[in-house]
């Protein structure tokens, strides 16, 4: 294949669809916005969420709480999920992110109990549950708050 033989795939390449250029074009005249009315007008249309004037849906249902935007945002992991690594290794979020068990560290790293550990690891996260830092520490571990 040589420069001069490349060509985009079919059908990839459209031209752009010229409204109010005539009758000819089968679009001319109105250009698609048929005749007069809010939409026919320049600027014309209404914001989204607008119901023509009925009470919108948003302030039809209740509200309820609120969101904490300064709340933080741990990723779990389990235990068990500890038995991929390495006996002897010294866990981090990184390391974990890197190992594939988690796909973003956020806030940081929650360790949970759930599962059996059988390998000797140092795990630095951010939380331990109470169960996790106990079976961390029976299979010879260390668990440390970062």
């Amino acid at each position: 294949m040589k420069l001069h033989e490349l060509s985009p795939s079919e059908g990839s390449k459209k031209k752009a669809f010229r409204v109010g250029r005539g009758h000819g074009s089968g679009n001319g005249k109105t250009a698609g916005k048929g005749h007069k009315g809010q939409n026919a007008r320049s600027g014309g249309g209404v914001r989204p969420g607008f119901e023509g004037g009925q009470m919108p849906i948003y302030r039809r249902l209740p509200k309820r709480g609120f969101t904490n935007i300064f709340a933080k945002q741990y990723v779990s992991v389990n235990v068990e999920a500890l038995n991929k690594l390495e006996d002897g290794a010294e866990v981090t979020a990184e390391t974990l992110k890197e190992a594939g068990i988690i796909s973003k560290i956020c806030d940081g790293v929650v360790i949970l109990g759930r599962g059996e550990l059988n390998k000797n690891l140092t795990v630095k996260a951010k939380r331990f549950s109470k169960s996790a830092a106990e079976k961390i520490a029976a299979a010879g571990g260390k668990a440390e708050v970062v």
